[in-house]
C-alpha cells in the first residue's frame, strides 16, 4: 500500500503534467505535434503500450489516424476506416462517453478485425468533444486483457478535453488561412498565393536544376457569355473551370484563379513536352466537359485559349515566364481561340 505522502506526490506530478499539456495546447497550432504530446501523456497515465488519435469526418462517416504510438506499420497504413454498425467506435461517437473493453475477444461489442489482427486485447475509447460534437477518438490499448483504473479515466477525460481544444483551434486556424489564399468562387488558390508559390517553386527549380512549367488559360468570349446568359451563369462557368482543373491535375500541381476569367497552372518538375500534353488535355476537357456541366444554360458549353511555357526553355525569371505565357495566350486568342500556343524552338521571344 502506498502511504499518503506517496499518493500526494503522484497527484502533484500528474497535475504538473496536465498543466504542461495544457501549455502545449494553447501555445502551438501544429496539430500533429499537439496530438502526439497528448497521446504520449495519456499512454503514461493509463500505462498502455499502444495508442492513437483518430479524427472523425461526419460527412464521410470515417475516422483518420492523426497520431499513433506502439502500433505496427500495417495498422497505421490502414489510415482511415468507416464506422461499423454496433462497433465500439460507433457507440463512442454516438454516446460521447468513455468506453473500455477488458478483453476484445470476450465482449458483445463489434470489434474491428484490424484491432484484433493487431493483437490488442484491451482497449479504451475516449471521445474528443467540442461542445456537443464528437470530433475524434483517443484510443489506448494493451496487448493483454486487463481492467483499467477508473480514477485514471477521469484524468484521461481531462486530457481528451485538451485534445479536442487543440483540434478545434488548429482546424479553425487552417480554415482561416485557407480563406486568405483561396478564391471563394472557384475553390482554387488566388493570385496573391500564386505570386508566393511561383517565386518559391522557381527558386527551387533553379537551385536543383529541375524544370518548371506554367500554363495560362482564359475562357473564350466570357464577356459575351455574361451578357447573353447573365452574371450568375457566368459565375457557374468559373466554378466549372475550377472543378475541371482540380479533377485533372496531379496532387503535386497547383491551380490558381489569376483574375477575372484567367487561370494559371503551376507544374513543378515538369518539362515542356509534358506541360504541352497537359495544356492540350486541359483545353479538351474544358471544351467537352463544360457541355454537360452547363446543360440547360448553354448547350455548346465553353472553350478556353491556352499558353504554355517552361523554365529554363522560355525564361529564367518570374517576369520573363509570365510575360511569355501571357503573350502566347494573347496569340492563341488572335489565331481563332480554343487552342494552345507555345514558342517553337529557335523562335525569338
Amino acid at each position: 500500500m502506498k502511504c499518503t505522502r506517496e499518493l500526494l506526490e503522484e497527484e502533484v506530478s500528474t497535475l504538473k503534467e496536465l498543466i504542461d499539456v495544457a501549455r502545449t495546447v494553447v501555445s502551438s497550432l501544429d496539430l500533429g505535434h499537439v496530438l502526439q504530446v497528448i497521446l504520449s501523456s495519456a499512454m503514461r497515465f493509463a500505462d498502455t503500450p499502444a495508442g492513437s488519435v483518430a479524427l472523425y469526418d461526419a460527412d464521410k462517416s470515417e475516422l483518420t489516424i492523426n497520431a499513433h504510438s506502439g502500433l505496427s506499420h500495417e495498422f497505421v497504413n490502414t489510415g482511415q476506416w468507416e464506422i461499423r454498425p454496433g462497433s465500439l467506435t460507433g457507440r463512442t461517437l454516438a454516446g460521447g462517453e468513455i468506453l473500455f473493453v477488458g478483453d476484445t475477444r470476450k465482449t458483445f461489442y463489434n470489434i474491428n478485425p484490424i484491432i484484433l489482427k493487431e493483437g490488442i486485447r484491451s482497449l479504451i475509447c475516449i471521445p474528443l468533444k467540442v461542445q456537443s460534437r464528437t470530433i475524434g477518438i483517443l484510443y489506448l490499448g494493451d496487448f493483454v486483457p486487463r481492467e483499467f483504473d477508473r480514477d485514471k479515466l477521469k484524468l484521461l477525460d481531462v486530457l481528451a478535453s485538451f485534445a479536442a481544444m487543440a483540434v478545434d483551434n488548429a482546424q479553425f486556424h487552417a480554415r482561416t488561412r485557407l480563406m486568405a489564399i483561396t478564391d471563394a468562387l472557384t475553390g482554387l488558390y488566388n493570385r496573391r498565393y500564386f505570386q508566393q508559390m511561383f517565386g518559391r517553386e522557381l527558386s527551387r527549380a533553379q537551385r536543383y536544376h529541375k524544370p518548371l512549367s506554367l500554363i495560362m488559360m482564359d475562357v473564350d468570349d466570357f464577356k459575351k457569355f455574361n451578357d447573353t446568359y447573365g452574371h450568375p451563369h457566368g459565375d457557374k462557368v468559373l466554378g466549372v473551370m475550377g472543378d475541371i482543373l482540380v479533377e485533372a491535375l496531379r496532387s503535386t500541381d497547383f491551380a490558381f484563379r489569376y483574375g477575372g476569367e484567367e487561370f494559371i497552372v503551376l507544374l513543378p518538375e515538369t518539362d515542356f513536352p509534358n506541360a504541352l500534353l497537359a495544356a492540350e488535355r486541359l483545353r479538351e476537357l474544358v471544351e467537352h466537359e463544360s457541355i454537360g456541366e452547363l446543360k440547360g444554360i448553354a448547350s455548346h458549353g465553353i472553350t478556353a485559349s491556352v499558353g504554355v511555357v517552361s523554365f529554363p526553355r522560355d525564361g529564367e525569371t518570374c517576369e520573363e515566364l509570365l510575360n511569355s505565357v501571357d503573350g502566347l495566350l494573347y496569340r492563341a486568342k488572335e489565331c481563332g481561340k480554343n487552342r494552345v500556343h507555345y514558342r517553337c524552338e529557335g523562335e525569338l521571344q
